[in-house]
């Protein structure tokens, strides 16, 4: 793996230039390309299986267990990659960390099926076992620096919400929910505040040390996982036996679906997103803030990913609201996302994004008495309306320059 001799730990790569994605890097990434179709087909289950459960109660809380798994991954890759960035990926302390988040992200995969129920203990000891370990591995390898403090404060929020995790895994489900639910939230508001602790203060996020080109570079590539994602999910439903009328199409319209996501990302902002982060005064809080809106992206990518399952199996069928929420939420969750990041890299939302939101949230209701395949092809229409709008307004222009608003 090439790593290097030992030696206290430097934030090298931030100081010292932004670097590509390490082999490392990206084989870490292909454990998400498992764990994510893991949480499709979870989702799934919870929309099909019993009674009633597309419509009613169950549907939601089991949206909400769904959504609690993946925000749960999306910590650990987030918090992987941010040490990625700041720190020499060729050191053999940074490989460690990037192999145990790696090994507990394909646990946790195989853990999500039943996570809250018969294999609850093996997410939760994987999940505490990836998140600590990466602050109390640097704080060893840092030495007596500054930065080692942080990773202190880190390991003591991760130690006390792994009491939370663990014993959850061992109660009932409400409780386990509750006490889950209660980890992410303090851990996720630590991350926002500098990780706190009384006695060892916290840390201004403004003044962290990034790599901001290799951060947006991993970023854009966690968005072709979740993205190429939503092709597997595709082909996978497709490819099941017998085939059914209307399933040709269901299948071409989640193909078109997923390359005018693409085209929505990469047009320009996608493109110039390191340029964003290098131009702003506060790389660290851009970084952030980016993240933030990734992770909307990719929670939009997720459900865009289920409907389509869903109707290539039914694509002639009156889909119920919940059903409908994820075909026409997917993609209007992913504008959302796509109008705060335009924000983030240019200080201004282009107003295709908000038109093409309402139009999705206006067509609900008639949809819900069309075939499911009309609510596809509504979505991919606005899609492509987004697109050709972004094409439009770069007709003729030079490419439009970064300029972030910090």
């Amino acid at each position: 793996m090439g790593s290097r001799a030992a030696g206290h730990l430097e934030p090298v790569r931030a100081a010292t230039g932004p670097g590509r994605a390490t082999f490392l890097e990206l084989f870490f990434d292909l454990a998400y390309v498992f764990a994510l179709t893991r949480i499709s087909a979870r989702a799934f289950e919870d929309l099909t299986s019993g009674p009633g459960r597309e419509n009613g109660w169950a549907a939601f809380t089991g949206g909400g267990k769904t959504l609690l798994l993946l925000l749960a991954l999306w910590s650990i890759w987030q918090g992987t990659t941010w040490t990625t960035s700041r720190y020499d990926p060729y050191r053999l302390a940074l490989q460690s960390v990037v192999l145990t988040a790696l090994v507990s992200g394909m646990v946790m995969g195989v853990a999500i099926p039943q996570a809250f129920s018969q294999t609850a203990l093996m997410f939760a000891v994987a999940y505490v076992v990836a998140q600590l370990s990466r602050p109390v591995v640097l704080s060893m390898a840092l030495g007596p620096r500054p930065y080692r403090w942080l990773k202190v404060r880190m390991a003591v929020v991760f130690a006390v919400t792994g009491v939370l995790w663990i014993t959850g895994a061992l109660l009932a489900t409400d409780a386990q929910v509750l006490l889950w639910t209660a980890a992410l939230v303090i851990e996720y508001a630590a991350a926002r505040f500098g990780w706190p602790v009384p006695g060892l203060g916290r840390s201004t996020i403004s003044k962290w040390e990034v790599a901001g080109e290799h951060l947006a570079e991993r970023y854009q590539q966690f968005f072709l996982v979740a993205l190429g994602e939503t092709l597997l999910v595709a082909g996978l439903a497709y490819s099941k036996a017998p085939y059914k009328a209307g399933q040709a199409w269901a299948f071409s319209l989640a193909l078109a679906t997923s390359i005018l996501l693409w085209r929505v990302y990469v047009q320009r902002a996608g493109q110039v997103l390191a340029e964003a982060v290098m131009k702003a005064r506060r790389p660290a809080s851009i970084g952030r803030s980016a993240a933030d809106t990734h992770l909307v992206m990719v929670v939009g990518l997720a459900a865009t990913a289920i409907g389509y399952e869903l109707i290539i199996e039914h694509p002639l069928d009156r889909i119920p609201g919940a059903w409908l929420a994820t075909v026409l939420g997917g993609p209007a969750l992913f504008l959302a996302g796509r109008a705060r990041f335009e924000y983030e890299v240019f200080g201004r939302v282009s107003r295709a994004r908000w038109i093409a939101i309402l139009v999705l949230v206006a067509a609900a209701v008639p949809l819900l008495h069309l075939p499911g395949l009309a609510a596809t092809a509504v979505a991919a229409l606005v899609l492509g309306a987004v697109a050709v709008a972004d094409a439009r307004r770069a007709h003729g222009a030079p490419p439009e320059a970064a300029a972030p608003p910090s």
